[in-house]
């Protein structure tokens, strides 16, 4: 294990949002087993998961209940015990209907899940997983439905498996936890930094990488000397402190911080070597790997100024966003927003009554005081966004093709290279929201893209 000192960081751009980091250093709280989940078959980026169950059926807690429907999807495992009563769409946070697996428990199904908590012991040992190959560790991080634990839920065996001549040489697992009021991942490398270590060490040998990164922002000493210490007898890992900036934990952000290297313009970080991987599905992958774990509950940050209880939460996959808030005590009455992820990158949510899915990191409730936007103004032509912009972009500009509906323009100034981070929009001194102008572009130059082709 090599302790790198000095802090790196990535040489364009970044912001410094306050952190609000109210839940730094609080413990890992596990949520009640609800008694009902309701299980979408889409909670990844990819083909939807294909229902394998009926209604009526009973299923046991890590039952398989929606297998992967491709290469690029991820299969759905119930986290309790008890009988399938519904197979209809529900509405999920962000107002959308969506295929949906409902499992509900007896009250002797849940008193059962309870007095007999699985996946405590091993089912391997440690010779047993060293002797695993680099396809049976992905074998097993798909059939587990492991996926991007970060937010962006990619199925976590694609990225394991880079494609054809694309020599990786190191990963990088992912601890900045760059966004204000996140501490979900913080929280976890504090209570498992052995397992975190072990995942890396798998995710290294399934992706081939002679070399592995564990990268946390500085503001997390605690985690850094934990983890440090869970890496000491291994030489291939490094740790290493990286500068506190947004967006930090960004890919290719994360790759030049890292690596020094630089991610070309439409491309992956397995095109320059790398491979990136958040620590919450390391650790994920070493409970699969080694305990038999398909990814049934998550830890997730439950905080906002006014909550009464907020905290890091052990909360199943597929129980409502309204029973992990009062968790935390509640929506409080001031809320004029709930975002579920950071409030950089997050998203509103429409609806409560909606079930928790993979990526979900953050439940965030803003004061009505923070949640209305103030009025736009006229650009100032300051820059200000061109300076703050992590990808070296025009933000001023991409906006304002992008409102005139210039898409083909857009595209020409590097439209489909924003990272969505929402820097510019923070940074504007006249409130423009610069990030969703872009965010409209980018999707339309996507889409004329792939029209083409």
């Amino acid at each position: 294990m090599k302790l790198f000192s000095s802090l790196l960081t990535f040489p364009k751009g970044g912001i410094h949002p306050p952190q609000h980091k109210l839940t730094a250093g609080f413990r890992i709280s596990p949520a009640p087993l609800p008694m009902r989940v309701r299980l979408l078959v889409s909670q990844h980026i990819g083909a939807p998961a294909r229902i394998v169950v009926a209604k009526g059926q009973r299923v046991d807690r890590g039952s398989l209940v929606a297998e992967a429907s491709g290469f690029v999807s991820a299969p759905v495992h119930s986290p309790i015990s008890g009988t399938v009563t519904d197979l209809s769409p529900v509405r999920t946070s962000s107002g959308s209907m969506a295929d949906c697996i409902t499992v509900t428990a007896s009250e002797a199904d849940h008193q059962a899940d309870i007095e007999s908590p699985l996946y405590l012991n091993p089912i391997r040992t440690d010779e047993e997983i060293d002797a695993l190959s680099q396809d049976d560790i992905r074998r097993m991080a798909a059939s587990a439905g492991l996926v991007g634990m970060g937010g962006a839920a990619f199925p976590s065996h694609v990225k394991l498996s880079p494609p054809a001549g694309a020599a990786i040489d190191c990963l990088i697992v992912n601890g900045a936890e760059c966004e204000p009021y996140l501490t979900c991942d913080h929280a976890l490398m504090l209570a498992w930094p052995a397992e975190v270590v072990a995942g890396a060490r798998l995710l290294m040998k399934a992706a081939g990488a002679p070399r592995c990164v564990i990268a946390i922002e500085a503001n997390k000493p605690d985690a850094i000397s934990v983890v440090s210490q869970a890496a000491l007898l291994f030489p291939e890992v490094e740790v290493v402190s990286l500068r506190v900036k947004y967006p930090q934990g960004g890919e290719k952000q994360l790759v030049r911080a890292v690596t020094g290297r630089e991610v070309p313009s439409g491309a992956l970080p397995s095109s320059v070597g790398v491979v990136i991987q958040n620590v919450a599905t390391a650790r994920a992958l070493w409970r699969a790997v080694a305990h038999g774990e398909p990814l049934i509950e998550r830890v997730v940050t439950v905080t906002g100024p006014s909550m009464a209880r907020p905290g890091n939460y052990l909360v199943a996959i597929g129980d409502s966003l309204e029973s992990v808030a009062s968790l935390a005590g509640g929506i409080p009455d001031d809320t004029g927003k709930i975002v579920l992820g950071g409030p950089m990158m997050g998203r509103s949510a429409e609806v409560l009554d909606a079930p928790v899915v993979k990526g979900l990191s953050g439940l965030l409730a803003i004061p009505e005081s923070q949640a209305v936007r103030p009025p736009v103004k006229p650009c100032i032509r300051c820059a200000a966004c061109v300076g703050a912009c992590p990808m070296g972009l025009q933000p001023y500009l991409l906006a304002n093709l992008a409102a005139r509906r210039m898409f083909d323009d857009a595209a020409s100034e590097g439209a489909a290279d924003c990272i969505e981070c929402g820097s510019c929009s923070y940074i504007c001194p006249a409130a423009r929201p610069l990030a969703d102008w872009i965010r409209v572009g980018k999707r339309a130059v996507i889409a004329a893209a792939r029209r083409r082709n």
